[in-house]
């Protein structure tokens, strides 16, 4: 099984790369894993029939008693089969759906097969916190599907409805999950819940959240809208989520808990009553859809009620009827969403009041839907009949399920007559309707359809094999065994059986009459509609407490924060606590000034009224704490502290660019005082809280044993860096996790363009494009603009020299330029590099690291940036940002998958040693790898800062014909100092546009 989900997860990596060198062929291919998973399912057929188990458990996290538990029984094997072999008809069918021009194959195929693992992992996972992992999973995956159209607001509005919704059941899920956990006799394995419930307390209320997240998950009212919606998607998606996949999954998990908790009286009527009501509803705004995709999506609403109300009865014939339709179900409906796909592909609408005469020019389809919409509506000799039927013959002798045999006996009325609504819709002639056109043809995309047809067929004539296949899964319900059969004899079924075929042909044949009552009766109220008051509701309060709070005054929040620390913090630590006893002030003379220093210079900073110089002030104050840490005895911390210092100043001074010189005017004096005593007062509070937490100390600090186990488990003699990427391993992965997103948030809220585009580098500097002036250049030794535009980096060079190392230093305004700068800059950069990396390698035994080596390999490109401007830090580093820090997260993650999947503890390290003979011995951790990703992590945070708060920031200036840093100016040697400084409209032959004179 973990076989298996490991090539669904390695599929989806390099499907997009795939997909870009082959083409929509690549559907074929990758079709190949989920057909896996089905083939190995069908496989372990004898050992289901059995009644036996595969089961697979590999420690997760061991101090939690996390395991990632899997296990393949009945129920599991048939879902597989379904998920697997439906996934691999519907990607070898998009071989032909799609164009070969369509856009984004890629990201599809990647995320469909994302999804079927996903899925996958979902119906084997047998521990309820791994289950819902994949169960959001699914989630996201089927959010990015539905809304693959994403140029199109219909998708997106479907793609975040559905997230929403799914998503709001999953959390209420995952808190019931935990109480069912957490109780007494409770347990995460969803086998034991199973064999052994637990009772009383609050296990109705978690059972209901439970219930909540699966009847979500499977559109129940009062959640049904969001399926219809996501009909904007694809037709292979809901061929494959809104019929055999996703929408499977919430009657996948009722049938798991249905043994252990039908007989409590909250899951008899949650889940009889909602699916009886959802299987009315949905049939009967079916009966009105004229797009025949959302005929079946209406449809397919009102089946899962009826999927899910079957079982959930909690009886084992009434289970064995569900079960039966379950797989039916996912065959007939997948079988039809394609036949609407192939109609859609070939004449070039969906539209039921525009298609006639299809069944003579598409005979192969019709004849296909024709057998998948007999299963669904009941006839036989197909599955749906034999499920049907089975749930017929167990209600009709359980007396006390008189009401859920009539809401069927409903339901399958209104299924026969919106069922042939879709035939006669699809494939029926209609008088004054010419037939379309018929586009294009191809076996490929017909077989699919052709083989779910088949299948549906095949296992409902010989009901003797399909009832063998599927008791197994239901023998862990009570009650007596059901039958699957073609005849069960004269009696009330049957009658039941003749009057659904006769009152749904009525209905069929009334249709237009009841299309006109629907419409004269409308709707008063809808789910849809209360989601969407629900959401605007949602967004006016958010901008109302927006607006309330969020003032647009950093003082103002500040001060809140501060006061609050100062009145809980500070109030706590006054009425609970006592003071320390000895309080040691400093250790030495050097500490002292060291404080002395550093409280001068926050002083003068807080005093400052140029921004520049307050920002030189506190880094200052940086600087200081750093010492503070060398004296200490704390090399790596101190060198932390000097790198983040460092690249903190310059990310103010990109920032202090666009803002004025000076601070806005100074503040009222009671507003001076106010922030005075709020410095004062927030001081004291830290510092005092600071004393009182060191000295309320009661037991021996963790540190004590850290050198010990950072030499045993870590193999390292640096403390720091060995927790880092060892003993605390789980915490860095957090941040740096916390590290991508913020440098995300940083560029989408700078960048007007999208940041996988071109990166401006020396052979694409095109001064036509800055939207500034460009002055014909009077001097000989710099070429003119003109001669830089599509250059070539070693053409940039004055004449007569060799390569020039820094190629887009003569893209800079003459001003810019600093010779001693430049001549530095090639002096030290590599130097920078190659120190960066030793710190990387060195760092588990000596000061040094990931982080610092990242954050020194970082000011190492800012001093590349600051000297040659936004095209020389385009050839410093010729990357996306993006691609960086996704490598290094994706490194240091993939790390502690790789040690779980070696039999090892997430994150676990191992020592690897070495004796290379006369070039020594090598000492090496795998934690470097994972300490790698952080150094490629912080390497990109600072490209991503750079690029947005420099680069960005440069070219929006030359856009708006702002005077630029960043371009080059061959100024005439006659334009006196004086006119430099007027504006472009005043210069001599300037425009005032931005153009060149």
């Amino acid at each position: 099984m973990l076989q298996l989900l490991i090539g669904h997860l390695l599929a989806a990596l390099i499907a997009p790369a795939l997909f870009a060198r082959w083409g929509r062929r690549v559907f074929l291919a990758i079709a190949l894993v989920p057909a896996a998973a089905a083939v190995w399912a069908a496989a372990q057929t004898p050992t289901i029939l059995r009644g036996e188990a595969i089961e697979v458990s590999v420690t997760w996290v061991s101090a939690l008693d996390m395991h990632l538990d899997f296990r393949l029984d009945g129920l599991a094997w048939l879902m597989t089969l379904l998920v697997g072999g439906v996934g691999a008809l519907v990607l070898a069918y998009c071989a032909a759906y799609f164009s070969p021009s369509a856009k984004g194959m890629g990201r599809f195929g990647a995320v469909f097969i994302a999804f079927a693992g996903a899925m996958l992992g979902l119906i084997t996972a047998d521990n309820t916190v791994l289950m819902y992992v994949f169960w959001e999973l699914t989630s996201v995956a089927s959010f990015l599907l539905i809304g693959h159209y994403y140029d199109r607001q219909s998708s997106r509005g479907a793609a975040g409805q559905a997230f929403i919704v799914t998503t709001l059941g999953g959390l209420a899920m995952l808190a019931g999950i935990i109480a069912l956990g957490e109780m007494p006799g409770g347990s995460y394995l969803l086998s034991e819940l199973v064999a052994s419930p637990p009772s009383g307390g609050i296990v109705p209320v978690a059972i209901v959240l439970v219930l909540l997240g699966a009847l979500s998950k499977s559109a129940l009212l009062p959640f049904h809208f969001w399926l219809p919606a996501a009909m904007a998607a694809p037709t292979p998606v809901s061929a494959y989520l809104h019929a055999a996949a996703m929408v499977k999954a919430g009657v996948y998990l009722v049938a798991r808990l249905a043994p252990g908790f039908s007989d409590l009286p909250v899951w008899r009527w949650y889940v009889v009553v909602v699916g009886a009501a959802t299987m009315i509803v949905g049939g009967y705004r079916a009966l009105r859809q004229h797009d025949l995709k959302l005929l079946l999506a209406f449809g397919t609403v009102s089946q899962l009620g009826m999927l899910v109300m079957l079982v959930g009865f909690g009886t084992q014939a009434v289970a064995l009827a569900g079960i039966t339709l379950v797989a039916a179900h996912a065959l007939f409906k997948a079988c039809l969403f394609l036949t609407v796909g192939v109609i859609d592909w070939s004449v070039g609408t969906r539209d039921l009041r525009e298609l006639s005469g299809l069944g003579r020019r598409m005979p192969v389809m019709a004849v296909s839907a024709g057998v998948a919409t007999a299963s669904m509506v009941g006839l036989p000799p197909f599955l749906g009949f034999l499920g049907k039927e089975a749930a017929l013959v167990a209600l009709t002798e359980d007396t006390s399920a008189m009401a859920v045999l009539i809401a069927l006996v409903v339901g399958a009325i209104i299924t026969f007559a919106y069922g042939m609504r879709f035939m006669w819709g699809a494939f029926g002639n209609l008088d004054g309707v010419e037939a379309p056109p018929t586009q294009r043809t191809s076996r490929l995309i017909a077989a699919p359809v052709v083989f779910l047809a088949a299948v549906g067929l095949v296992l409902g004539v010989m009901p003797v094999i399909t009832e063998r296949l599927l008791l197994p899964l239901v023998s862990q319900f009570d009650g007596e065994p059901g039958h699957l059969t073609l005849w069960d004899g004269i009696g009330l079924p049957l009658i039941l059986t003749l009057a659904i075929i006769a009152v749904g042909l009525l209905a069929f044949a009334a249709r237009d009459r009841i299309e006109e009552l629907q419409d004269r009766v409308g709707a008063t109220a809808s789910a849809e509609g209360g989601y969407r008051r629900i959401i605007r509701s949602l967004e006016h309060f958010a901008a109302d407490s927006t607006a309330f709070t969020q003032r647009g005054s950093l003082p103002a929040y500040l001060s809140t924060i501060v006061v609050a620390v100062c009145a809980l913090g500070g109030g706590a630590a006054l009425a609970f606590t006592t003071a320390p006893a000895r309080v040691r002030l400093w250790d030495n003379v050097a500490q002292v000034s060291v404080v002395i220093v550093v409280c001068v210079a926050a002083l003068l900073a807080a005093r400052a009224r140029r921004r520049l110089k307050a920002v030189i002030l506190m880094g200052v104050v940086g600087y200081g704490v750093a010492l503070i840490y060398e004296i200490h005895g704390a090399p790596d911390l101190a060198l932390t502290q000097v790198l983040v210092e460092t690249i903190t100043l310059v990310v103010f001074v990109l920032v202090l660019r666009r803002l004025p010189a000076f601070f806005s005017n100074r503040p009222l004096p009671t507003s001076r005082w106010w922030r005075v005593v709020l410095g004062v007062v927030g001081g004291l509070t830290f510092a005092g809280l600071t004393f009182v937490i060191a000295g309320s100390r009661v037991h021996e600090p963790v540190s004590t044993d850290f050198p010990r186990e950072a030499l045993e488990f870590g193999y390292g003699r640096n403390i720091v860096n060995v927790t880092l990427v060892d003993i605390r391993a789980w915490d860095t992965l957090g941040e740096i996790s916390v590290v991508l997103a913020a440098a995300t948030g940083i560029a989408s809220l700078v960048f007007l363009r999208a940041r996988s585009g071109r990166i401006d580098r020396a052979s694409t500097f095109d001064p036509s494009t800055t939207g500034s002036p460009v002055w014909p250049s009077q001097a000989p030794v710099v070429p003119t603009l003109e001669e830089h535009a599509g250059a070539r980096p070693e053409d940039l060079r004055a004449p007569g020299r060799g390569r020039q190392w820094l190629s887009a230093v003569p893209t800079l305004a003459p001003q810019r330029r600093s010779l001693i700068f430049e001549i530095g800059t090639r002096l030290v950069f590599h130097t920078m590099i190659v120190f960066s990396i030793y710190l990387l390698f060195a760092g588990h035994n000596q000061p040094g690291g990931g982080f610092a080596g990242g954050l020194l390999a970082g000011i190492a490109l800012t001093v590349r940036y600051l000297a040659g401007g936004r095209y020389e830090l385009g050839e410093a580093a010729p990357v996306q940002a993006g691609f960086i820090l996704g490598a290094g997260l994706f490194l240091a993650g993939g790390v502690g998958a790789a040690a779980m999947l070696l039999g090892g503890e997430v994150l676990q390290s191992a020592v690897i040693d070495l004796d290379l003979g006369p070039f020594g011995e090598v000492h090496l951790v795998t934690t470097l790898f994972f300490d790698i990703g952080v150094y490629l992590v912080v390497v990109g945070l600072v490209l991503d800062i750079l690029r947005t708060l420099g680069v960005e920031v440069d070219r929006q200036a030359e856009l708006t014909g702002e005077a630029s840093p960043d371009v080059a100016y061959d100024f005439p040697e006659h334009l006196a100092d004086d006119e430099l400084a007027l504006p472009a409209a005043e210069r001599p032959g300037g425009s005032g546009e931005g153009s060149a004179p």
